[in-house]
């Protein structure tokens, strides 16, 4: 199949300076209300989610690779610019670039405080690694919401957006989120993950409505936001180690809540 395809040289090229900035920007992907998706894994996600992109960014060798091509016919309609290697680089941060780049329009939460069933609450978590393993695991394990506080890392950033793999296009993503105001609104019950908890995740019920609190990596759950929850718990370690990284706790979390849905689901 033959794509129609603008060709893009200059950095002084007034679109690409505009990509170039929001690339490295949170701040001017707020202001857009756009990012970039970076190699053929996040842009599949993408369109599986129902959604399109506005614009496709490739390599002339990228045009050339079967699954990147298998991708542009699925996409006739959406403006495709190559740009050269050197351009391409300047927006990728990986290492070896896949060669695809789609910019989109950031969707907006499309579910509530208070129509969540499943949900998670971050408190200032700042490594976007952490913070994109947090968003994989949500939505693998069924969550329908995440709720940030201003003082989390963005969550579409370039390494965000790798370390969640997708995730982000099955949640409702509330950045800049006021965690009080999300607990007043939330309709059941909110865990806050808590090291010197006396309750055992494992002794709680987890089958209705819930949410689970998670802070910032070392210092934790604010102490005003500590007070304004009545279930702390605790992760139980039998093992010499002070504490689970927050993006391991909330795995574990996540999975004990699906293990107990599933088995009231067989009763």
């Amino acid at each position: 199949m033959t794509f129609s395809v603008k060709h893009i040289s200059s950095r002084d090229n007034p679109f690409f300076k505009e990509l170039l900035k929001l690339a490295g920007s949170a701040r001017q992907r707020r202001k857009t209300g756009q990012a970039l998706l970076d190699g053929v894994h996040l842009v599949h996600a993408y369109l599986t989610s129902g959604k399109q992109p506005q614009h496709l960014l490739v390599t002339s060798a990228a045009l050339q690779d079967r699954e990147v091509a298998t991708l542009l016919q699925k996409l006739p309609g959406v403006p495709l610019t190559q740009l050269d290697d050197h351009l391409f680089g300047d927006l990728s941060e990986l290492k070896t670039p896949s060669g695809i780049l789609a910019l989109i329009a950031l969707p907006g939460p499309a579910v509530s405080a208070a129509q969540s069933s499943f949900c998670l609450l971050l408190e200032d978590i700042q490594d976007p690694g952490n913070l994109g393993s947090m968003l994989r695991s949500a939505a693998a394990a069924g969550c329908d919401a995440v709720f940030l506080s201003k003082g989390c890392a963005d969550a579409w950033s370039p390494k965000v957006l790798r370390a969640g793999m997708g995730g982000h296009f099955v949640l409702s993503i509330h950045e800049h989120a006021d965690l009080l105001t999300v607990v007043a609104g939330f309709q059941g019950e909110v865990f806050a993950a808590a090291p010197a908890a006396k309750i055992n995740l494992y002794d709680c019920d987890l089958r209705s409505k819930l949410a689970f609190a998670f802070g910032n990596e070392g210092a934790g759950l604010s102490e005003h936001l500590l007070h304004s929850l009545s279930r702390h718990i605790t992760i139980p370690m039998p093992g010499n180690v002070e504490s689970l990284n927050v993006a391991a706790a909330a795995a574990v979390c996540l999975f004990e809540a699906v293990r107990q849905r599933s088995q009231a689901a067989r009763i």
